[in-house]
């Protein structure tokens, strides 16, 4: 036994005989560090899967922890001892404060209407039938599992219910939006219904904590302080939303568009307030991530939200929340599973999981005359665990409602259930992506002002960002041979596809119906900067700038070029060259827009000689022609 006051913070060096992994603050760095490079490692590895970078940090919070690496009692002894476990829960507790204060700025209940009562009743069948089937494993895991059954009887089965009934809202989000999905019908209506979902389980496992407690003496504790729980919660949440909502609004209107900067006094008070919420719920006997959760709904969505997730999400995702997986890992023992009746309760729990889920959600789904692939595909969006499901574990298992074996096999089933959401998804459900050409576009003469005034010269360019408008300009200027010549030029700023929430948030106001659309009236720096660039054009009434933005992965990013030249009849792509001039006058190289096409580049040449769309591409020469077969050409045919 360590006594943890005689643990120190910093130590005086290695010169002065000093071990830095005996004291707190440098183990902590050789931990973080360790953790980051091993999730983002698998991250790289499972990205080709298409597999959200929730998978890889809680593999690697199990690699590290006692299942894999942790076998070597040396290894386990020297970077994670037992005395740094409460230093390192407590560092990781504060990014998973933040992160749920992040999941309740990105949840917006108000596009929720849109699919209503549609959205309303898959949700709750997700709920209901997996919960009813938690309570039968649960059953059968107080027989089976020894100690199990020291819990009391009703924490378990809800925890259990919970446990096998929630689905993740963030993970579900970014497999949406990296399957192009999340702004068609069938994302919405997923969306929609994960969101109710995750408000009912948080509200179910408020229940469970408040029925659960510390864990001790559940048998005969008194049902009036659980009671006394809830109904703080309630009076909670109510306070927040009818005096802490209106505040924030206020606070959000001081942020317009207008402004550039937001006050520094506004965010420290919005970033305190996350962990006042959090304190209060963690006295009331709620957990302090319920607090956090429900401030960020409070938060009205906007410029002050983007500027709040900008500000924090790189912070939080990217160094504090991998810190709370590793913690899980480090409580999960496969070798706990012993035998081949644990084995069993395994494949119990993950058929369970997963009929309980797909099957509710499916018979609802075609009760509202859905049709049956998408239906089906609901149903396994519906099931994907994560990060939630994660929160939910570690906090039975800190109340002690779950004990090691039961912990372990329900993590198992989150991993794997999250796992094969994409595979399956992609392998059911092909949406149809194609457009019926309406005319045959072609190159045309715009010298005479007859047939300018006939035809217009539609050309699609594909920019990093503003940087490319004064190359453009010079480009078009080259190619008016009148400036009665009409011209209709669509920008598409090509944005890679990541994990933050902001990217997430970009895809559900640049996308719609899966695709990238052209509003008439945009607004947003990019549409500022390059609207001035071309204001000069604008006022000789023959030039109609209209921009976008493509958020995709590189690999099918393709996908959107092509639907947009064919949507909108373009007969002229532009690709940014490769390579840029910097102020000394070296030539900096870039990746290049057809580089990042990768594989999919030739796809799309070969599905826009599909549509028969005659397109002039106008991209590096020296880059592209060794990439296309040799029946593909870069002129018109």
């Amino acid at each position: 036994m360590v006594n943890i006051t005689s643990i120190k913070t910093a130590s005086n060096g290695l010169w002065q005989g000093d071990n830095p992994l005996n004291f707190a603050f440098p183990l902590l760095i050789v931990q973080t560090t360790l953790i980051i490079v091993v999730s983002r490692f698998l991250a790289f590895l499972l990205k080709p899967l298409r597999q959200p970078k929730v998978i890889a940090e809680i593999v690697g919070g199990v690699l590290l922890g006692p299942s894999a690496f942790g076998r070597n009692k040396d290894y386990l002894h020297t970077i994670f001892p037992s005395w740094s476990t409460p230093i390192l829960e407590s560092v990781a507790s504060i990014g998973l404060l933040f992160y749920l204060f992040l999941v309740g700025l990105e949840l917006d209940l108000s596009s929720t209407r849109r699919s209503g009562t549609k959205a309303f009743g898959i949700a709750i069948a997700g709920i209901t039938l997996p919960f009813l089937c938690g309570i039968g494993v649960a059953l059968v895991f107080r027989k089976t599992i020894d100690g199990a059954d020291k819990a009391g009887f009703t924490q378990f089965l809800v925890f259990m219910g919970v446990a096998l009934s929630i689905t993740a809202f963030p993970v579900l989000a970014r497999i949406l939006a990296e399957l192009k999905l999340l702004t068609t019908q069938i994302g919405e209506t997923a969306m929609a219904a994960a969101a109710f979902n995750d408000v009912g389980a948080w509200i179910l496992l408020a229940v469970a904590v408040a029925l659960a407690g510390d864990g001790a003496g559940g048998h005969n504790k008194s049902p009036l302080i659980s009671i006394w729980v809830l109904l703080s919660g309630f009076a909670f949440v109510a306070f927040m939303m009818v005096v802490i909502r209106p505040a924030m609004k206020w606070v959000a209107s001081r942020c317009t568009p207008e402004q550039d900067v937001v006050d520094e006094a506004y965010i420290c008070l919005t970033l305190a307030g996350v962990m006042v919420a959090g304190f209060i719920t963690d006295l009331i006997g709620i957990h302090s991530i319920f607090g956090a959760f429900i401030f960020g709904l409070t938060i009205p969505k906007g410029q002050f939200a983007d500027r709040l997730i900008s500000r924090i999400e790189d912070f939080v995702s990217g160094l504090l929340l991998p810190l709370y997986f590793a913690s899980s890992g480090l409580k999960t023992d496969v070798a706990k599973i012993r035998g081949g009746g644990a084995w069993g309760l395994l494949a119990l729990v993950i058929t369970t999981a997963c009929a309980g889920k797909i099957l509710g959600t499916f018979v609802v789904a075609m009760m509202f005359m859905i049709p049956v692939r998408e239906s089906l595909t609901l149903g396994v969006l519906m099931n994907t665990k994560g990060l939630v499901e994660l929160i939910v574990l570690n906090i039975g298992k800190e109340k002690k409602v779950l004990n090691d074996e039961s912990f372990t096999i329900l993590v198992l089933m989150a991993l794997f259930t999250t796992f094969i959401t994409s595979p399956i998804v992609m392998a059911i459900y092909k949406p149809a992506r194609g457009i019926s050409i309406r005319t045959h576009c072609k190159l045309c003469d715009l010298s005479t002002v007859d047939q300018a005034s006939k035809d217009e010269l539609r050309i699609l360019a594909c920019v990093h960002g503003p940087n490319n408008a004064p190359s453009l300009i010079s480009f078009i200027d080259s190619i008016r041979s009148t400036k009665n010549s009409q011209l209709k030029l669509f920008l598409m700023h090509l944005v890679e596809l990541t994990e933050r929430s902001s990217s997430i948030v970009m895809v559900q106001r640049a996308r719609k119906n899966g695709y990238p659309f052209f509003n008439r009236r945009p607004r947003g720096e990019l549409y500022d900067r390059v609207n001035g660039a071309f204001q000069a054009y604008r006022q000789l009434g023959r030039v109609s700038v209209r921009p976008t933005t493509a958020i995709s992965p590189f690999s099918t990013m393709y996908e959107d070029i092509c639907h947009v030249t064919e949507d909108k009849r373009a007969t002229m792509i532009v690709l940014p060259f490769h390579k840029q001039w910097r102020c000394d006058g070296i030539m900096r190289k870039k990746r290049p827009i057809w580089g990042m096409l990768g594989e999919g580049s030739t796809k799309g040449c070969f599905k826009m000689r599909r549509a028969r769309l005659r397109c002039l591409w106008i991209v590096d020469s020296e880059i592209l022609k060794p990439k296309l077969p040799s029946r593909i050409k870069l002129w018109p045919d």
